[in-house]
């Protein structure tokens, strides 16, 4: 009984023996399952690694950028500049996407290389990017060199070219304009946006002509140019390697893209004021029995929508469109200056002497912008709750704003009266905008 007693010991103890060799087995298998992942986990890191390093040196060694102007001077031209640095890439959250749909989106809220990134994926929600093979480097690089050949003025800069090319891609989903429109369309649409206001020089239509250098003379029909050849050929950069405005070098988009180019350029030339009249005319003569399927009317609409968005800004909320409205009677009221220095005739409607912010807007709201939003509204009717009523909204506040002014002119006319006799004027002259009451200046 002994012995059996021993043998069944000695089992047990080789079983436990056998049993911590297997566990032992065990953990030192997981180890080595651990080392074989942390080792491909490296070789995925060099690799990725070594391919960050090679687009780095391929991107160092890029100096294709084509379009920064090298002279403040009037009559200068568009030439090849340095090679463009990336911008930082933001990722837009699921919010920020949304509101940029909207046309309550508040432009002032970013800054110039967020703007870019905002642009780049309007390109690329849009499907443009990938419905016409355009690369999103070279997208960036452009969007980039439109950047830098808009001028630092107080209104015509980069942030409107922003505030456009927004709001134009707000029309898109608001009217479904992809539902109605070619792809191609939409593609002219937000190019003629962006580079409508290419080079703008800060000074309206009315400046060049009366000036008497014959250079200054030709200074709109020289930025007209200007940007229509911007966009051109930054269109045709897009698609080819070698540089636009290089010299001896014409630069074509490819042939199926040539439409969208001529179409650029003559949305760009409907944004002139000049030609507001006809272009209304024409369509309202269209809406009533438009289609969609005509050439034709399709142009009179996209020359509408950009006009639309152009002057936009009032369909914003008042805390986004009023300092728009400063910024532009800031331009004004420089290029009045300038035309009162140099003895050229000046319109009363940029006279700071004459003009305040609530004149000005009542009359274009009510002559202008209401009725072509009213036009739009008769084709796609979700304008009207949409765009149409912030305008009325708009307009109600700033006749409340100039019904406030008036008031505020009657009640000091008798302090006026108590103080020495002032000479007769043959005009009223209005309180300027952005100065003090001038009874209180004079204690």
């Amino acid at each position: 009984m002994a012995q059996v007693a021993e043998q069944f010991s000695r089992a047990f103890k080789l079983s436990e023996l056998k049993a911590e060799v297997t566990s032992q087995l065990t953990v030192l298998e997981r180890r080595v399952e651990v080392e074989a992942l942390r080792a491909v986990e490296i070789e995925k890191c060099k690799t990725d690694i070594r391919r960050m390093r090679e687009e780095l040196a391929a991107r160092s060694s890029r100096t294709t950028c084509p379009c920064k102007y090298s002279s403040v001077d009037s009559s200068r031209t568009l030439g090849p500049r340095r090679d463009v640095p990336a911008y930082p890439k933001y990722l837009l959250s699921p919010e920020t996407v949304d509101a940029l749909r909207k046309p309550t989106f508040d432009v002032w809220l970013w800054e110039p290389n967020e703007m870019l990134s905002c642009l780049e994926h309007m390109y690329q929600d849009l499907g443009l990017v990938r419905d016409f093979s355009i690369h999103p480097v070279t997208l960036r690089r452009w969007l980039m060199c439109v950047q830098d050949n808009y001028r630092q003025n107080s209104f015509h800069n980069f942030r409107h070219c922003f505030c456009v090319t927004q709001m134009m891609y707000s029309l898109v989903y608001v009217c479904g304009l992809q539902e109605k429109l070619s792809q191609l369309d939409i593609l002219a649409l937000m190019t003629a946006a962006i580079c409508h206001d290419l080079d703008h020089p800060g000074f309206n239509n009315t400046y060049g002509p009366h000036h008497p250098a014959p250079r200054t003379r030709g200074r709109r029909s020289l930025w007209v140019a200007r940007r229509a050849e911007g966009a051109r050929a930054g269109f045709a950069h897009r698609h080819q390697r070698r540089p636009a405005w290089a010299p001896g070098w014409e630069p074509r988009p490819p042939p199926p893209l040539r439409p969208a180019a001529q179409g650029i350029i003559t949305l760009i030339l409907a944004t002139d004021m000049a030609r507001h009249g006809e272009i209304m005319e024409a369509f309202k003569d269209a809406v009533a029995g438009f289609d969609f399927s005509n050439e034709e009317h399709r142009t009179l609409l996209k020359m509408i929508l950009i006009k639309c968005c152009d002057i936009s800004n009032e369909v914003r909320p008042p805390e986004v469109a009023e300092p728009w409205v400063d910024c532009l009677l800031e331009e004004y009221f420089t290029q009045s200056d300038q035309e009162k220095e140099e003895g050229l005739p000046v319109a009363p409607f940029m006279d700071r002497e004459k003009v305040t912010k609530a004149t000005a807007q009542i009359g274009f709201l009510k002559f202008v912008l209401i009725p072509m939003f009213e036009a739009v509204t008769e084709l796609f009717p979700v304008v009207g709750e949409v765009m149409l009523k912030p305008l009325w909204a708009a307009k109600d506040r700033y006749e409340e704003l100039r019904r406030s002014e008036d008031a505020r002119t009657e009640n000091r006319e008798p302090l006026t009266l108590q103080n020495e006799p002032q000479p007769d004027r043959t005009e009223p002259q209005p309180q300027r905008i952005g100065q003090g009451d001038p009874v209180a200046s004079q204690a």
